[in-house]
C-alpha cells in the first residue's frame, strides 16, 4: 500500500489547505493526488456499495415506474441517506408513468403448436380479450416492410433485425409498432434487442405515432424470431396467437432521491452525479441502473465519511422513471431550473457498473481539457480516459445539458451490457464487487475535484442535444 493511501482523509484535506497559494495555483489538479488515492482506497478496500446493492435489489427487487416496489425502494434509500449522515436528503417530486404488463403470451399455431418467449413492449396496448391469432410477416428493415406493400394487412409483422449498435437497432422497438400499424399489421413483433441470448427476451419502451393505429407489440427471444424466419423462408405458412392484458393507468407520483456534501465556499454551486434508481418490471434492475445508482449514492457518502468538503456542494440524486418517461430527469431540471446557471457538471451512469474506462464528455474544448487532467488521477484503476461526445452522455442529464450544463458519463467495460439488458437476466450477480467499488471511486474523485477546484469548468456556448432512451 502506497504511503499516500496510508495518509488519512482529515490529514490530506488539512494539508491541502496549508499549501501556499502560488504552488496551488500553479498546479491547481496534481496537488489532488493524496486525496484521489485517498478516494480510490476507501472505494476499493472492500464491497461495501455490492453489499449495499445487494440489499437493495434483493429486497425490492424490479422497480418500475408507479410500481409500489419503487415507492418502497425510495423510501429505504432515503432512511439509509439520512442514516449516512448526508445533507439536505430528500425526495423531490415527480409525477410518472404508470404502465401495468399484466399477463401475456405468444404461441407459435401453425407449422406447428409450440410456446414462444415473448416481453410485451413498455407502454403497448393490449389485445382483444381472446387475442390475435393472425398470419405472420417477417421483414428485415423499416425498407423491406415499406417495398411489401399491402402485404402485411391483417397479419402480425415481426421485425427480425439482428443486433449491431444499440442507437441503431433500437429504432425497430421505438417505431417499429407505428410503422407495422401504418402498413396495416394488427399487431407487431420484433426481434429482442440484444447482443446474446439464450432464448431470453429482452423489453423496453415504444413510441407510439399519433398518425398511426395503436397496435399491440411484443419482443421475442432472438432464437424465436430467427425460427419463423426460417419457417418464412422455406416458404412454410406461419400463424401466431399474441395475447397481452396490459394496461395504462393515471399517472401516479413519485421522487427522485437527493442527497448532499455541502460545499464549504460556494453551496450554491453544484456538481451532481447519479444514475435512474428505476427498472423494467423483470430481473432485478441490478446493472441498469441499481449499480449506477448506487455508485453515485456511494460517492458522496465517502466523500462525507473521510471529512472531505469540497468548495462546492457534491449532490447525488437518484432519477425516477427514466425507462419510460424521462419525468425525473425533466422534474429535477423544472426545480432547479433557476440555479442551473450554477450547476458546475452534471454525471451519470447507466451502462452498467462493470470496469470503468473513464468518461465521456460534453463540454467545452477547454472544459474537456480539465477533465482530462482530473482523469489521470484515476490512472491506478485505469479509469483515466476522457472521450469527447456530440451529445448528452446519458439520458437523465440530458436536460441539463440542452441548458448548457457540462455532462459526462461513466464509460465502462459494456461488452456484456447488452447481454442481459431489459431482460430477467439482470441480476445482482452479473456485476462484480471490484469493478463496482472501482465505479464508485471514479465518481467520487471526479466529483470533489472539480467541485473543489478554484474555477468552474468554462462552458461551451451552445447547449448539446439528448439521446434516445
Amino acid at each position: 500500500m502506497a504511503p499516500s493511501i496510508r495518509l488519512s482523509a482529515l490529514g490530506v484535506a488539512a494539508a491541502l489547505a496549508l499549501l501556499p497559494p502560488n504552488a496551488r495555483a500553479q498546479n491547481p489538479v496534481g496537488r489532488y493526488r493524496d486525496v484521489a488515492d485517498s478516494l480510490i482506497h476507501a472505494a476499493t478496500r472492500d464491497s461495501a456499495a455490492y453489499r449495499r446493492l445487494g440489499l437493495l435489489v434483493d429486497t425490492f427487487g424490479h422497480r418500475l415506474s408507479g410500481s409500489r416496489s419503487l415507492e418502497a425502494a425510495l423510501d429505504w434509500i432515503l432512511v439509509e441517506m439520512k442514516k449516512d449522515g448526508l445533507d439536505h436528503v430528500r425526495g423531490e417530486p415527480a409525477m410518472v408513468p404508470h404502465w401495468v404488463r399484466g399477463d401475456e403470451s405468444a404461441v407459435l399455431v401453425q407449422p406447428r403448436r409450440a410456446p414462444l418467449r415473448m416481453l410485451g413492449l413498455g407502454g403497448s396496448v393490449a389485445t382483444p380479450a381472446a387475442g390475435i391469432t393472425a398470419p405472420v410477416l417477417v421483414v428485415t428493415s423499416f425498407d423491406d416492410l415499406e417495398r411489401r406493400g399491402t402485404a402485411a394487412r391483417g397479419r402480425i409483422v415481426l421485425f427480425d433485425v439482428p443486433f449491431t449498435e444499440y442507437s441503431k437497432t433500437v429504432a425497430y422497438r421505438v417505431k417499429g409498432p407505428s410503422a407495422a400499424a401504418r402498413a396495416g399489421a394488427v399487431a407487431c413483433l420484433i426481434r429482442s434487442v440484444a447482443a446474446s441470448s439464450i432464448r431470453s427476451p429482452h423489453t423496453g419502451v415504444l413510441r407510439y405515432d399519433s398518425t398511426a393505429a395503436r397496435i399491440p407489440a411484443a419482443a421475442l427471444s432472438v432464437e424465436d424470431a430467427m425460427m419463423l424466419h426460417r419457417f418464412q423462408d422455406r416458404g412454410q405458412p406461419v400463424r401466431v396467437t399474441l395475447w397481452m392484458n396490459a394496461r395504462l393507468l393515471p399517472d401516479s407520483p413519485s421522487r427522485n432521491a437527493v442527497a448532499e456534501v455541502i460545499g464549504r465556499e460556494r453551496p450554491d454551486e453544484v456538481v451532481v452525479l447519479g444514475g435512474h434508481i428505476d427498472s423494467w418490471d423483470v430481473g432485478q434492475g441490478a446493472m441498469d441502473d441499481g449499480g449506477g445508482s448506487v455508485a453515485a449514492w456511494e460517492a458522496v457518502r465517502l466523500i462525507k465519511q473521510l471529512g472531505l468538503r469540497p468548495r462546492r456542494t457534491v449532490r447525488a440524486v437518484l432519477w425516477t422513471n427514466e425507462e419510460n418517461g424521462g419525468r425525473g430527469a425533466e422534474a429535477y431540471r423544472d426545480a432547479h431550473s433557476a440555479q442551473l446557471d450554477r450547476h458546475v457538471l452534471a454525471m451519470e451512469s447507466d451502462n452498467g457498473a462493470f470496469s470503468p474506462q473513464g468518461f465521456r464528455f460534453i463540454g467545452s474544448d477547454s472544459a474537456l481539457a480539465i477533465m482530462r487532467q482530473v482523469a489521470a488521477l484515476l490512472a491506478p484503476i485505469g479509469a483515466d480516459s476522457v472521450e469527447q461526445a456530440d451529445e448528452s452522455p446519458e439520458a437523465d442529464i440530458a436536460p441539463l445539458v440542452d441548458a448548457g450544463v457540462p455532462g459526462a458519463g461513466l464509460a465502462v467495460d459494456d461488452t456484456r451490457y447488452f447481454w442481459y439488458h431489459h431482460s430477467d437476466g439482470d441480476t445482482l450477480d452479473k456485476l462484480d464487487p471490484a469493478d463496482l467499488g472501482r465505479c464508485v471511486a471514479a465518481f467520487a474523485v471526479m466529483a470533489y475535484v472539480i467541485a473543489d477546484l478554484p474555477d468552474q469548468l468554462p462552458r461551451a456556448l451552445a447547449a448539446g442535444s439528448s439521446r434516445a432512451r
